[in-house]
């Protein structure tokens, strides 16, 4: 009998105590998810309710009965998306294109970051970081300008002053010329958004200890020999965020560099058009929302799923490096 009032008495005691420690826990924790439901709230608001009108992929928007109530059409939309004969070169232009930036801002930005950190004058080298970080704050509007300030037929730099000084005298048209196209854009976007990248792999490497450095100079380690040893292996946690978060979006293309860089000139369509771009101009001249929907879901998707394997690779590779 007793031994029974005991163990109904332990019985009782666990909720008050359990109860008791979630009190303490946000008395000790609360302040920190108060200062962290404003952003919360901002992610829901702007990244998951949006998540609702992915059924538009799915119906013909009818304007006056609403999306919910717009008749299903099933897969129609991702048909009519891809049985167009450009289906095949947006989507390819958009994967090349990316793949090429992917390796532009890995090999230059990895490349700057020590070439900065190496710099023995410390307010030249923040000089010169600011001067490369300014592009990436201008908008593509700004950049278009001086983009065409160097393409002008007529009175740009480049067929003015820069050719004839290889003996270039014929002016080349490079809004009609769309061979040119797959370097001009490549070195516009690096230029652009390359101080972005420096930067961080500039962080990660400042905060790699010194010890290390000196440690290899006394052992008569060469320069080159401390970045292949040293730095490289220490920022590639780094590396492979930056290079999966890139992944993440390989069937998304800046809409600003394909759209206004090339002043949307139809002759450069065979190397310029990529899939938001088509997108766009799909949907200024049908007007067809389900169709946009369901490129827009299907880029998503992909970009999941890209990322998700490419992840899984590196876990397989290295389980320390994978991003989750």
């Amino acid at each position: 009998m007793e031994q029974t009032v005991q163990n109904s008495g332990s019985a009782l005691s666990k909720p008050v105590n359990q109860k008791k420690q979630n009190i303490g826990y946000w008395r000790k924790y609360g302040v920190f998810y108060f200062m962290m439901a404003p952003a919360l709230l901002v992610l829901l608001v702007n990244n998951y309710l949006p998540m609702i009108g992915s059924i538009i992929a799915f119906k013909n928007v009818n304007y006056q009965t609403g999306v919910f109530h717009s008749p299903w059409v099933g897969w129609a939309n991702f048909k009519f998306l891809f049985s167009t004969s450009d289906a095949w070169n947006i989507t390819k232009n958009t994967i090349i294109y990316n793949v090429i930036f992917i390796v532009l801002n890995l090999i230059i930005g990895v490349a700057l970051a020590l070439l900065f950190n190496s710099m023995r004058n410390r307010k030249l080298a923040k000089f010169h970081q600011t001067m490369m970080f300014l592009p990436y704050f201008l908008s593509w509007i700004i950049i278009t300008y001086l983009v065409y300030g160097f393409l002008n037929p007529e009175i740009g730099l480049l067929n003015k002053t820069i050719l004839p000084w290889f003996g270039v005298d014929q002016p080349i048209d490079w809004y009609t010329e769309s061979k040119y196209w797959p370097y001009i854009l490549p070195i516009v976007n690096t230029w652009k958004g390359i101080g972005y990248y420096a930067v961080f792999y500039l962080a990660a490497i400042i905060g790699i200890d010194k010890e290390y450095y000196e440690a290899a100079t006394i052992d008569g380690a060469t320069k080159w020999r401390q970045i292949r040893s040293i730095t490289i292996p220490l920022i590639r946690p780094v590396i492979i965020v930056l290079s999966l978060l890139q992944v993440g979006r390989i069937f998304y293309s800046d809409f600003g560099l394909f759209y206004q860089v090339t002043r949307n000139s139809g002759p450069l369509y065979d190397t310029t058009l990529v899939i938001d771009t088509y997108v766009y101009q799909g949907l200024v001249v049908t007007g067809d929302f389900g169709m946009s929907s369901a490129a827009g879901m299907y880029q998503a998707v992909v970009g999941f799923v890209v990322v998700f394997t490419s992840n899984l690779i590196i876990r397989r590779i290295s389980k320390d490096d994978a991003l989750f």
